[in-house]
């Protein structure tokens, strides 16, 4: 059952086992979850329907987690997007790579899903 003031969440990540997991962990009634397999899908998606947040992994095939993001960030309708990126890379370079994009925050895989619920939690109030 869904709540009418149910918040979107978009999980877009070629990883299927992945994909699930954060799926499960975030089913909750106040939350309609949408999934993509890889970037091109999550643009799609998003085309759509515009979600309350999206959950990119980094590393995907075709459109990359970063492509993604500089794509939605060109366009006014998709610019305030918040972004939540997954990824497998840690250390210096990353982390400044991904500060220099416009998202909402990052977790390095693999992560708890207890990180994964504060993280949306904060995001989405």
């Amino acid at each position: 059952m869904q709540i009418a003031s149910a918040k979107t969440i978009l999980i877009a990540d070629d990883e299927e086992d992945l994909r699930l997991l954060v799926q499960v962990t975030l089913e909750n009634p106040s939350y309609q979850i949408l999934t993509a397999v890889d970037g091109c899908g999550a643009v799609e998606a998003i085309h759509a329907g515009i979600p309350d947040l999206l959950i990119l992994d980094w590393m995907m095939p075709g459109l990359n987690g970063c492509e993604v993001v500089k794509l939605l960030r060109q366009n006014p309708d998709t610019a305030r997007i918040p972004i939540v990126m997954l990824t497998a890379k840690d250390g210096i370079e990353p982390r400044e790579e991904l500060a220099s994009l416009d998202i909402a925050g990052y977790l390095v895989k693999p992560f708890s899903p207890l990180e994964l619920i504060q993280t949306v939690r904060e995001i989405l109030g």
